[in-house]
Protein backbone atom coordinates (compact mmCIF):
# COMPACT_ATOMS: atom_id res chain seq x y z
CA UNK A 1 0.00 0.00 0.00
CA UNK A 2 1.39 3.36 -1.03
CA UNK A 3 1.84 6.13 1.53
CA UNK A 4 -0.99 8.63 1.16
CA UNK A 5 -0.98 11.14 4.04
CA UNK A 6 1.94 13.26 5.32
CA UNK A 7 2.10 11.01 8.38
CA UNK A 8 2.39 7.94 6.13
CA UNK A 9 5.23 9.56 4.19
CA UNK A 10 7.08 10.46 7.38
CA UNK A 11 6.68 6.91 8.70
CA UNK A 12 8.05 5.53 5.43
CA UNK A 13 10.96 7.96 5.55
CA UNK A 14 11.80 6.84 9.07
CA UNK A 15 11.68 3.19 7.98
CA UNK A 16 14.08 3.92 5.11
CA UNK A 17 16.43 5.79 7.44
CA UNK A 18 16.54 2.75 9.74
CA UNK A 19 17.21 0.49 6.76
CA UNK A 20 20.06 2.78 5.67
CA UNK A 21 21.65 2.34 9.07
CA UNK A 22 21.32 -1.44 8.72
CA UNK A 23 22.76 -1.46 5.18
CA UNK A 24 25.32 1.36 5.03
CA UNK A 25 26.64 0.12 1.68
CA UNK A 26 23.23 0.98 0.19
CA UNK A 27 22.74 4.23 2.09
CA UNK A 28 22.60 6.56 -0.89
CA UNK A 29 19.51 5.18 -2.71
CA UNK A 30 17.75 4.59 0.61
CA UNK A 31 18.40 8.15 1.81
CA UNK A 32 17.25 9.53 -1.54
CA UNK A 33 13.97 7.63 -1.18
CA UNK A 34 13.62 8.90 2.39
CA UNK A 35 14.21 12.48 1.24
CA UNK A 36 11.53 12.09 -1.44
CA UNK A 37 8.99 10.97 1.17
CA UNK A 38 9.93 13.90 3.40
CA UNK A 39 9.34 16.29 0.50
CA UNK A 40 5.92 14.74 -0.10
CA UNK A 41 5.16 15.21 3.59
CA UNK A 42 6.09 18.90 3.35
CA UNK A 43 9.25 18.37 5.44
CA UNK A 44 11.51 20.08 2.90
CA UNK A 45 14.01 21.24 5.52
CA UNK A 46 14.60 17.66 6.68
CA UNK A 47 14.88 16.51 3.06
CA UNK A 48 17.48 19.20 2.42
CA UNK A 49 19.48 17.96 5.40
CA UNK A 50 19.55 14.47 3.92
CA UNK A 51 20.74 15.78 0.56
CA UNK A 52 23.50 17.76 2.31
CA UNK A 53 24.45 14.63 4.26
CA UNK A 54 24.85 12.68 1.02
CA UNK A 55 26.88 15.41 -0.65
CA UNK A 56 29.15 15.63 2.40
CA UNK A 57 29.75 11.88 2.42
CA UNK A 58 32.91 10.40 0.97
CA UNK A 59 32.61 9.63 -2.76
CA UNK A 60 28.82 9.77 -3.30
CA UNK A 61 27.78 7.46 -6.14
CA UNK A 62 25.62 9.99 -7.98
CA UNK A 63 26.60 13.49 -6.84
CA UNK A 64 24.96 15.29 -9.76
CA UNK A 65 21.67 13.50 -9.12
CA UNK A 66 21.77 14.50 -5.44
CA UNK A 67 22.56 18.11 -6.39
CA UNK A 68 19.65 18.17 -8.87
CA UNK A 69 17.22 16.86 -6.26
CA UNK A 70 18.54 19.35 -3.73
CA UNK A 71 18.13 22.21 -6.23
CA UNK A 72 14.53 21.24 -6.98
CA UNK A 73 13.77 20.96 -3.27
CA UNK A 74 15.42 24.26 -2.34
CA UNK A 75 13.62 26.22 -5.05
CA UNK A 76 10.27 24.90 -3.81
CA UNK A 77 10.75 26.34 -0.35
CA UNK A 78 12.22 29.73 -1.05
CA UNK A 79 15.94 29.21 -1.67
CA UNK A 80 15.98 30.14 -5.35
CA UNK A 81 19.49 31.62 -5.45
CA UNK A 82 21.05 28.50 -3.94
CA UNK A 83 19.02 26.31 -6.29
CA UNK A 84 20.19 28.29 -9.32
CA UNK A 85 23.81 27.94 -8.22
CA UNK A 86 23.44 24.16 -7.99
CA UNK A 87 21.75 24.01 -11.39
CA UNK A 88 24.55 26.07 -12.95
CA UNK A 89 27.12 23.65 -11.53
CA UNK A 90 25.26 20.63 -12.88
CA UNK A 91 25.06 22.15 -16.36
CA UNK A 92 28.78 22.85 -16.28
CA UNK A 93 29.54 19.29 -15.14
CA UNK A 94 27.45 17.90 -18.04
CA UNK A 95 26.71 14.50 -16.45
CA UNK A 96 26.42 11.48 -18.72
CA UNK A 97 23.23 10.24 -17.03
CA UNK A 98 19.65 11.22 -17.72
CA UNK A 99 18.18 11.75 -14.25
CA UNK A 100 20.03 14.96 -13.19
CA UNK A 101 19.26 16.61 -16.52
CA UNK A 102 15.57 15.70 -16.32
CA UNK A 103 15.20 17.02 -12.77
CA UNK A 104 17.00 20.28 -13.59
CA UNK A 105 15.06 20.82 -16.83
CA UNK A 106 11.70 20.14 -15.18
CA UNK A 107 12.58 22.39 -12.24
CA UNK A 108 13.27 25.23 -14.66
CA UNK A 109 10.09 24.43 -16.59
CA UNK A 110 7.99 24.44 -13.42
CA UNK A 111 9.24 27.93 -12.65
CA UNK A 112 8.52 29.27 -16.17
CA UNK A 113 12.17 29.26 -17.24
CA UNK A 114 11.19 27.63 -20.53
CA UNK A 115 14.17 28.69 -22.65
CA UNK A 116 16.64 27.46 -20.03
CA UNK A 117 14.64 24.24 -19.64
CA UNK A 118 14.75 23.69 -23.40
CA UNK A 119 18.52 24.21 -23.39
CA UNK A 120 18.94 21.61 -20.63
CA UNK A 121 16.82 19.02 -22.40
CA UNK A 122 18.67 19.62 -25.67
CA UNK A 123 22.12 19.49 -24.11
CA UNK A 124 21.27 16.26 -22.32
CA UNK A 125 20.07 14.59 -25.50
CA UNK A 126 23.17 15.70 -27.42
CA UNK A 127 25.23 13.89 -24.76
CA UNK A 128 23.10 10.80 -24.26
CA UNK A 129 21.66 9.94 -27.68
CA UNK A 130 23.67 8.06 -30.29
CA UNK A 131 22.37 8.30 -33.84
CA UNK A 132 21.13 5.01 -35.22
CA UNK A 133 20.82 3.30 -31.83
CA UNK A 134 17.69 2.54 -29.83
CA UNK A 135 16.70 5.26 -27.38
CA UNK A 136 17.69 4.11 -23.86
CA UNK A 137 14.82 3.72 -21.41
CA UNK A 138 16.10 6.47 -19.10
CA UNK A 139 16.44 8.92 -21.99
CA UNK A 140 12.89 8.65 -23.32
CA UNK A 141 11.50 11.05 -20.73
CA UNK A 142 14.06 13.64 -21.85
CA UNK A 143 12.74 13.41 -25.39
CA UNK A 144 9.18 13.74 -24.14
CA UNK A 145 10.03 16.65 -21.83
CA UNK A 146 11.83 18.55 -24.59
CA UNK A 147 8.83 17.98 -26.88
CA UNK A 148 6.51 19.39 -24.19
CA UNK A 149 8.62 22.49 -23.61
CA UNK A 150 8.94 23.16 -27.35
CA UNK A 151 5.15 23.03 -27.65
CA UNK A 152 4.86 25.57 -24.84
CA UNK A 153 7.40 27.79 -26.62
CA UNK A 154 5.54 27.44 -29.92
CA UNK A 155 8.55 25.96 -31.72
CA UNK A 156 8.14 23.80 -34.85
CA UNK A 157 8.88 20.08 -34.81
CA UNK A 158 12.47 19.01 -35.39
CA UNK A 159 14.12 15.58 -35.71
CA UNK A 160 14.15 14.94 -31.98
CA UNK A 161 10.45 15.84 -31.73
CA UNK A 162 9.74 13.31 -34.48
CA UNK A 163 11.78 10.72 -32.60
CA UNK A 164 9.83 11.52 -29.42
CA UNK A 165 6.58 10.96 -31.35
CA UNK A 166 7.78 7.56 -32.61
CA UNK A 167 8.92 6.41 -29.17
CA UNK A 168 5.65 7.55 -27.60
CA UNK A 169 3.42 5.96 -30.24
CA UNK A 170 5.22 2.65 -29.76
CA UNK A 171 4.16 2.54 -26.10
CA UNK A 172 1.07 4.76 -25.77
CA UNK A 173 -0.62 4.72 -29.19
CA UNK A 174 -4.08 5.92 -28.12
CA UNK A 175 -3.17 9.61 -27.81
CA UNK A 176 -0.44 11.40 -29.73
CA UNK A 177 2.31 13.34 -28.00
CA UNK A 178 1.13 16.51 -29.70
CA UNK A 179 -2.26 16.10 -28.05
CA UNK A 180 -0.78 15.39 -24.63
CA UNK A 181 1.46 18.46 -24.87
CA UNK A 182 -1.05 20.82 -26.45
CA UNK A 183 -0.93 24.13 -24.48
CA UNK A 184 -4.62 24.61 -25.20
CA UNK A 185 -5.54 21.51 -23.22
CA UNK A 186 -5.94 23.58 -20.06
CA UNK A 187 -8.65 25.60 -21.75
CA UNK A 188 -10.62 22.42 -22.45
CA UNK A 189 -10.81 21.72 -18.74
CA UNK A 190 -12.98 24.79 -18.33
CA UNK A 191 -15.22 24.01 -21.28
CA UNK A 192 -18.91 23.22 -20.99
CA UNK A 193 -18.85 21.31 -24.27
CA UNK A 194 -19.36 17.58 -23.50
CA UNK A 195 -17.38 16.49 -26.57
CA UNK A 196 -14.37 18.59 -25.57
CA UNK A 197 -14.52 17.33 -22.01
CA UNK A 198 -14.81 13.71 -23.16
CA UNK A 199 -11.77 14.09 -25.41
CA UNK A 200 -9.76 15.66 -22.59
CA UNK A 201 -10.72 12.86 -20.21
CA UNK A 202 -9.43 10.32 -22.77
CA UNK A 203 -6.14 12.18 -23.06
CA UNK A 204 -5.74 12.43 -19.30
CA UNK A 205 -6.42 8.71 -18.89
CA UNK A 206 -3.71 7.92 -21.41
CA UNK A 207 -1.26 10.22 -19.67
CA UNK A 208 -2.18 8.82 -16.25
CA UNK A 209 -1.59 5.31 -17.53
CA UNK A 210 1.97 6.22 -18.43
CA UNK A 211 2.58 7.82 -15.04
CA UNK A 212 1.11 4.82 -13.22
CA UNK A 213 3.38 2.49 -15.17
CA UNK A 214 6.42 4.53 -14.16
CA UNK A 215 5.36 4.82 -10.53
CA UNK A 216 4.63 1.13 -10.20
CA UNK A 217 8.18 0.25 -11.21
CA UNK A 218 10.60 3.02 -10.11
CA UNK A 219 13.54 0.62 -10.26
CA UNK A 220 14.42 -2.06 -12.83
CA UNK A 221 12.89 -5.48 -13.11
CA UNK A 222 16.08 -7.22 -12.06
CA UNK A 223 17.49 -10.71 -12.48
CA UNK A 224 19.92 -12.12 -9.94
CA UNK A 225 23.51 -12.83 -11.04
CA UNK A 226 25.88 -14.93 -8.95
CA UNK A 227 29.57 -14.63 -9.92
CA UNK A 228 31.18 -18.07 -10.11
CA UNK A 229 33.09 -17.84 -6.82
CA UNK A 230 29.99 -16.60 -4.98
CA UNK A 231 27.83 -19.34 -6.47
CA UNK A 232 30.34 -22.01 -5.42
CA UNK A 233 30.30 -20.63 -1.88
CA UNK A 234 26.49 -20.45 -1.87
CA UNK A 235 26.04 -24.06 -2.99
CA UNK A 236 28.67 -25.35 -0.60
CA UNK A 237 26.83 -23.72 2.31
CA UNK A 238 23.29 -24.39 1.04
CA UNK A 239 23.26 -27.47 -1.23
CA UNK A 240 19.45 -27.33 -1.25
CA UNK A 241 19.78 -24.59 -3.90
CA UNK A 242 21.58 -26.84 -6.40
CA UNK A 243 18.31 -27.45 -8.23
CA UNK A 244 18.12 -23.69 -8.88
CA UNK A 245 21.71 -23.50 -10.10
CA UNK A 246 22.91 -26.82 -11.63
CA UNK A 247 26.05 -25.18 -13.10
CA UNK A 248 27.42 -21.65 -13.31
CA UNK A 249 27.33 -21.74 -17.10
CA UNK A 250 23.66 -22.73 -17.05
CA UNK A 251 23.01 -19.92 -14.57
CA UNK A 252 24.49 -17.34 -16.96
CA UNK A 253 22.52 -18.75 -19.88
CA UNK A 254 19.30 -18.61 -17.85
CA UNK A 255 19.91 -14.95 -16.97
CA UNK A 256 20.25 -13.89 -20.60
CA UNK A 257 17.30 -16.05 -21.69
CA UNK A 258 15.06 -14.65 -18.94
CA UNK A 259 15.91 -11.06 -19.83
CA UNK A 260 15.31 -11.67 -23.52
CA UNK A 261 11.95 -13.30 -22.75
CA UNK A 262 10.94 -10.33 -20.59
CA UNK A 263 12.02 -7.90 -23.29
CA UNK A 264 10.09 -9.83 -25.95
CA UNK A 265 6.88 -9.48 -23.91
CA UNK A 266 7.31 -5.70 -23.76
CA UNK A 267 8.78 -5.42 -20.26
CA UNK A 268 11.05 -2.39 -20.05
CA UNK A 269 13.62 -1.05 -17.59
CA UNK A 270 15.36 -4.39 -17.19
CA UNK A 271 18.48 -4.91 -15.11
CA UNK A 272 20.88 -7.31 -13.44
CA UNK A 273 21.85 -7.30 -9.76
CA UNK A 274 25.01 -9.02 -8.56
CA UNK A 275 24.62 -11.22 -5.48
CA UNK A 276 27.05 -12.01 -2.71
CA UNK A 277 26.69 -14.68 -0.06
CA UNK A 278 27.12 -12.34 2.97
CA UNK A 279 24.55 -9.92 1.57
CA UNK A 280 22.11 -12.74 0.83
CA UNK A 281 22.54 -14.22 4.30
CA UNK A 282 21.90 -10.81 5.87
CA UNK A 283 18.75 -10.45 3.74
CA UNK A 284 17.52 -13.91 4.77
CA UNK A 285 18.10 -13.03 8.42
CA UNK A 286 16.12 -9.80 8.00
CA UNK A 287 13.27 -11.88 6.56
CA UNK A 288 13.56 -14.35 9.46
CA UNK A 289 14.13 -17.18 7.00
CA UNK A 290 16.89 -19.56 5.94
CA UNK A 291 19.13 -18.77 2.96
CA UNK A 292 18.31 -22.29 1.74
CA UNK A 293 14.76 -21.09 1.00
CA UNK A 294 14.68 -20.65 -2.79
CA UNK A 295 11.59 -18.43 -2.54
CA UNK A 296 13.85 -15.70 -1.11
CA UNK A 297 15.94 -15.40 -4.28
CA UNK A 298 13.55 -13.22 -6.35
CA UNK A 299 12.77 -11.12 -3.27
CA UNK A 300 16.49 -10.61 -2.74
CA UNK A 301 16.88 -9.49 -6.36
CA UNK A 302 14.03 -7.00 -6.00
CA UNK A 303 15.49 -5.63 -2.78
CA UNK A 304 18.90 -5.10 -4.37
CA UNK A 305 17.26 -3.30 -7.29
CA UNK A 306 15.30 -1.07 -4.91
CA UNK A 307 18.59 -0.11 -3.27
CA UNK A 308 19.98 1.07 -6.59
CA UNK A 309 22.25 -1.95 -7.19
CA UNK A 310 20.91 -2.87 -10.64
CA UNK A 311 22.91 -2.48 -13.85
CA UNK A 312 20.81 -1.81 -16.94
CA UNK A 313 20.34 -4.59 -19.48
CA UNK A 314 21.26 -4.82 -22.31
CA UNK A 315 24.63 -3.11 -21.92
CA UNK A 316 25.40 -0.23 -24.32
CA UNK A 317 27.09 -0.98 -27.62
CA UNK A 318 30.76 -1.84 -27.07
CA UNK A 319 30.36 -2.22 -23.29
CA UNK A 320 31.68 -5.19 -21.34
CA UNK A 321 29.36 -8.14 -20.90
CA UNK A 322 27.45 -8.26 -17.64
CA UNK A 323 28.80 -11.76 -16.87
CA UNK A 324 32.32 -10.50 -16.12
CA UNK A 325 34.06 -12.46 -18.89
CA UNK A 326 36.02 -9.39 -19.99
CA UNK A 327 34.63 -9.60 -23.53
CA UNK A 328 32.17 -7.10 -24.96
CA UNK A 329 28.50 -7.95 -24.64
CA UNK A 330 28.21 -8.32 -28.42
CA UNK A 331 30.99 -10.93 -28.40
CA UNK A 332 29.66 -12.77 -25.37
CA UNK A 333 26.07 -13.13 -24.16
CA UNK A 334 24.83 -10.53 -26.63
CA UNK A 335 25.32 -12.69 -29.70
CA UNK A 336 22.16 -13.48 -31.66
CA UNK A 337 22.17 -17.16 -30.72
CA UNK A 338 23.54 -18.44 -27.42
Amino acid sequence: MRPDTPADHIAEAERLLRTAEQYPEDAEPLLLQAAAHLELAGERGRASTLYDRLLASENPEHPQLVKALQAANLWEYGHEAEARALISGIRTAAPAEAAPWEIVAETLENHDELEASHECFSTALSILLTEGEEVPYATRSLLSGRHRVRRLLGLPHDEWDSLADRVHSGHTPDVSLDELHDPKRLWALGSDNPAELKAEIARLRSELGSYRSALSRPFPVAVLHWPEAELDELLEAYPQLESEYPTHRAHLTDIEASLRDLSATGTENLGIVTATVPSYEAFAASEQSSPANADLLPQYATTLAARGRAVAWPPPKGAACWCGSGRTYGECHGVAEL
